[in-house]
């Protein structure tokens, strides 16, 4: 009972907050000419989805036009999913599953969702494995159990990784198992190793006990993998048919990261309202690895947030085509779409 009023305090705060921001706002922002956006985050609330929270409930959609729908995702296959299907507009995935979902679309051209905004510069993707199993360099894997689900992005990527390091594939086996028990798993001795995210893998560890300095992890970018991370993504139709209504997201998007980046504390107090029983000093400390390590970045701190590098997408593309196994070669030049981006100086970080 305790834990239900509690709930439904902060629910009632960020009401009150929601209405008092929301008498701030032009009153042109509450026209009846709101354009609606269906957002989809790629996972559930958590510290990373802090930017796009803010942004709704201080209102920056609003302010920009845009009635925003922002629900929870399911992993980043099912984000690409709802936005081919229609029932969302906008996403956010690991930039692989657009490589896949294009390379196994390709006879139908509205389904090629266009790459429109980079939010981790530098993919999380990375193997974990606790310094006591005595794994201390990437040979080390082979001849071990590694733990993941199937779709894991992590797993998927393990070839690419593999390759670049000199992994013999074969010589390690894999077990699957739901992203609630990975951890687990691996503290019980289960697995020897698991795959993973950063920030999620880590943050997860801790609360099963195990301490930052007891664990090895050997993340794919450092070892010379030129994968991008997570990106914000539509699909061709709403590209086409609402232009400025993708504009206006962005730079929406783009203002909640830098606010976010500004107070990561102040931040994660927008995900606590839309998800009460969250640990905020978990959630805090895992934003801050996710905006230290992969949104700025030194590579964004040069080019500005958002922005993609060509040839590294290039590279990228073919260390997935090759790594996933795709069938059909991928046309970057149809799912890549920067002309969306917020002008160089909105986008500028130190």
């Amino acid at each position: 009972m305790t834990a239900r009023r509690f709930s439904l305090s902060n629910a009632a705060v960020a009401a009150v907050l929601g209405l008092f921001a929301a008498a701030l706002l032009p009153v042109a922002a509450f026209s009846e000419d709101l354009t609606r956006v269906r957002y989809t985050l790629d996972w559930r609330f958590e510290g990373p989805s802090a930017p796009f929270l803010l942004a709704l409930d201080k209102g920056y959609f609003r302010q920009e036009g845009l009635d925003v729908q922002l629900d929870v995702g399911a992993g980043s296959p099912v984000a690409v999913n709802r936005v081919a299907a229609g029932t969302h507009d906008i996403g956010l995935c690991d930039i692989t599953s657009l490589f896949e979902f294009a390379s196994n679309n390709q006879q139908n051209p509205d389904a090629r969702m266009q790459a429109i905004y980079v939010y981790y510069e530098q993919s999380p993707a990375m193997v974990f494995a606790l310094k006591k199993s005595g794994i201390k360099v990437p040979k080390d894997l082979e001849g071990k159990t590694i733990g993941a689900p199937v779709f894991d992005g992590g797993r998927k990527a393990f070839p690419i990784f593999a390759k670049t390091v000199g992994i013999d594939v074969d010589k390690v086996k894999w077990t699957s198992m739901e992203p609630s028990l990975r951890e687990t798993m691996l503290v019980r001795g289960e697995v020897d190793a698991i795959a993973g995210y950063h920030f999620s893998g880590l943050l997860s560890l801790n609360a099963r006990g195990v301490k930052d300095e007891d664990v090895v992890m050997f993340k794919y970018t450092d070892y010379g993998v030129p994968l991008y991370g997570n990106v914000l993504f539509a699909s061709p139709k709403f590209t086409r048919d609402h232009p400025a209504a993708v504009s206006a997201f962005l730079r929406a998007v783009n203002k909640g990261i830098k606010d976010a980046i500004a107070d990561p504390a102040a931040a994660i107090k927008y995900v606590k309202a839309h998800d009460a029983v969250i640990d905020e000093t978990i959630e805090l400390k895992r934003l801050k690895l996710a905006l230290d390590n992969y949104v700025v970045t030194p590579n964004v701190k040069s080019a500005g947030l958002g922005s993609f590098n060509k040839v590294r997408l290039e590279q990228g593309l073919d260390a997935v085509q090759w790594g996933f196994n795709l069938k059909n070669k991928v046309n970057l030049e149809l799912m890549l779409n920067s002309s969306f981006l917020p002008s160089r100086s909105e986008r500028a970080v130190n």
